[in-house]
């Protein structure tokens, strides 16, 4: 039986690290999605701290980490293009959070349910790779995509792939360094340091990455400013000379826009794709979970309104559940919400009162933490589990991540479902018919649901039946037949003594409606 965590208080010395990794990753990512979408930077902050307090509190996931999402970012952008100010658009935001709360008293949580296994597990992985290649740039200090973007096609006009060949380019050789003893450390400390010593797990590998990184970049200022990290390399946060300056960064929506056609259309977009994104990101969430604990998804999407409207109203992006933060949260050893909760407090507090120590941290070091939370989510071992399974699940399951690599998310889980969909179809019209003879006896078996689809295969093996045979047709196993199926069946029964063969038929009744498959009662012939 599986363990099961109650008391978010009782897992502090689990959660607390976790949160640091959390509010590691999600600093540069929040900035980066702000950058990308065109509004103000520190809207990407606000919207970390209430996807992390406001959402982590009403969520019922226990791992899921919210924020603004890379999948918004385009959606985002033409809305700000086409709304007249970042007020009005900040009202589209706080409507999509009044929309999503309706879509969770609807139930609308139900479709995330219908996405298959093999597509959520596809999804992860390639999240796993797109971390990988989307930070491999950055790790050697070419910043010209923005931090966070998941698309193929990035906004520098290059794509995933040309992005990082543009990048060799570009290399900053102390960038390189600190890339490279990023990656050294956390592999010393999970694989060697954390199983000699317990004090080793109490201390997450991101903060000491981030400590040495900022060690060696301001060693690098004093003694050879020429090699030192220049400004696009750092973390970049808005810095206040004041608290009412703070005060400042904050903005609200305009009321006076609520008659704003663009406004509405945008409020729409946002709560249909973030509600999508979210539901499959708890999906892959519940799928990470070491508890194997399920996530109430209407109460998930009542959470996120309610995190959107907070967002809004104080002037932040739109937000979702984000599946690179939960994978880092699981991946910490995150036990309960409390992870996600404190990791929205840190985002608040730092950027109150510690932003100029922010900035410090060269961007590599956070693009190791990525590729290697990446790593983790796309492990080769996981390709070969999907081998074994056979054809059936590792096609659906190559294509699906294919699919995201070339597309965006949302595109690529359609188009996973869509080839899934497909193999299932396949699976079930290979197996509802099933044909076999010994010389000139026969048997037609149905079996499950036997379509217009069968229609074709069973009319051609039945036209193939030679003369003087014996034929049984059972559908005693048949849950359903297409009228066309029945209707070929009758013609071939009424011509069969033409050619002296005789049909035997076993008709099945189905026990819950109480009625014959066949709705006519049909006769054997001689």
């Amino acid at each position: 039986m599986s363990k099961r965590v109650h008391n978010p208080f009782g897992s502090l010395s689990a959660d607390f690290p976790s949160s640091v990794v959390v509010f590691l990753v999600a600093l540069p990512l929040c900035l980066g999605i702000a950058l990308g979408s065109n509004a103000p930077l520190f809207s990407g902050i606000i919207a970390g701290i209430a996807g992390g307090i406001v959402i982590g509190i009403l969520s019922g996931s226990q791992l899921s980490v919210s924020g603004p999402a890379a999948g918004l970012t385009a959606i985002v952008a033409a809305a700000i293009g086409k709304i007249p100010t970042f007020e009005a658009f900040l009202l589209a935001v706080v409507l999509s959070g009044i929309f999503q709360i309706i879509l969770g008293y609807l139930k609308a949580g139900i479709l995330g349910d219908y996405v298959p296994g093999a597509v959520i597990k596809a999804m992860l992985a390639a999240i796993g790779l797109i971390l990988i290649l989307k930070q491999l740039p950055h790790l050697v200090g070419y910043d010209a995509d923005f931090e966070g973007d998941e698309s193929f096609r990035q906004a520098d006009g290059s794509n995933t792939f040309t992005g990082i060949f543009n990048a060799l380019n570009y290399i900053l050789p102390l960038a390189v360094v600190i890339g490279l003893i990023s990656l050294g450390i956390q592999i010393i400390w999970d694989k060697v340091l954390v199983k000699k010593s317990k004090f080793f797990k109490m201390i997450p590998s991101p903060l000491i990455v981030v400590l040495v990184a900022v060690g060696i970049d301001q060693w690098a200022k004093a003694n050879n400013p020429s090699l030192a990290m220049p400004a696009h390399a750092l973390v970049s946060i808005p810095v206040a000379d004041s608290v009412q300056g703070f005060f400042s960064f904050f903005m609200f929506p305009d009321f006076s826009y609520l008659n704003n056609f663009n406004v509405w259309s945008a409020a729409l977009t946002i709560a249909i794709v973030a509600s999508l994104e979210t539901l499959l990101n708890i999906e892959a969430a519940d799928e990470l979970d070491p508890y194997q604990r399920v996530t109430p998804t209407n109460r998930e999407l009542r959470a996120q309104g309610a995190g959107n409207l907070v967002s809004g109203l104080l002037g932040g992006l739109p937000v979702t559940s984000v599946i690179v933060r939960t994978s880092a949260n699981v991946n910490s050893g995150a036990k309960s919400k409390m992870s996600t909760i404190l990791h929205g407090i840190m985002l608040l507090l730092s950027v109150a009162f510690i932003p100029k120590i922010l900035n410090l941290i060269p961007l590599p070091a956070l693009a190791a933490v990525l590729i290697y939370t990446g790593f983790k989510l796309a492990k080769p071992s996981i390709f070969k589990e999907f081998y074994k399974k056979g054809f059936d699940q590792f096609v659906p399951f190559v294509i699906t991540i294919l699919a995201i690599l070339l597309t965006d998310l949302l595109v690529g889980i359609l188009i996973g479902c869509i080839v899934g969909l497909f193999f299932v179809m396949r699976s079930n019209f290979r197996s509802a018919v099933f044909v076999v003879n010994d010389e000139n006896n026969y048997l037609f078996r149905l079996r499950k649901d036997v379509s217009f689809l069968n229609k074709p295969i069973i009319k051609r093996k039945l036209a193939h039946v030679p003369e003087n045979s014996y034929v049984l047709i059972d559908a005693t196993r048949a849950d359903f037949l297409d009228r066309d199926v029945v209707e070929v069946i009758e013609d071939f029964m009424i011509s069969a003594p033409l050619k002296n063969i005789k049909v035997e038929l076993k008709k099945s009744v189905n026990k819950q409606q109480g009625f014959t498959i066949f709705p006519e009662p049909l006769k054997e012939t001689a």
